[in-house]
């Protein structure tokens, strides 16, 4: 077997192969890597915060939109509730004048 095999069979040499180069490496890429970053890093927090302020401006119409309806329904309420008095108003003026004759 050739040296390039034995290499590439053994886990310890090519983890420190890994890591050598990393080291060498990373501290080269870091710089491009942060100038990369930061913009990404802030765009993902310009979104975010704007679609919390879009949260916030629908969640405001929906309650708005609920508080027209239960006003509605109450309004809706009151007015079967009046107009069932009514009626019952009206059967006893009826059994009251026919009482009297």
């Amino acid at each position: 077997m050739g040296l390039l095999e034995d290499v590439t069979k053994n886990k310890v040499l090519t983890g420190l192969a890994i890591g050598f180069g990393a080291a060498i490496l990373l501290p080269k890429l870091l710089p491009t890597i942060e100038q990369a970053a930061k913009p990404l890093a802030k765009g993902l927090m310009k979104s975010g915060l704007l679609f919390f302020e879009k949260g916030k401006e629908v969640i405001a119409e929906i309650s708005e939109t609920t508080e027209d309806l239960w006003a509605e329904v109450k309004t809706e309420v009151e007015a079967e509730q009046l107009a069932d008095l009514g009626e019952e108003i009206s059967e006893a003026e009826v059994n009251i004048s026919d009482a009297k004759t």
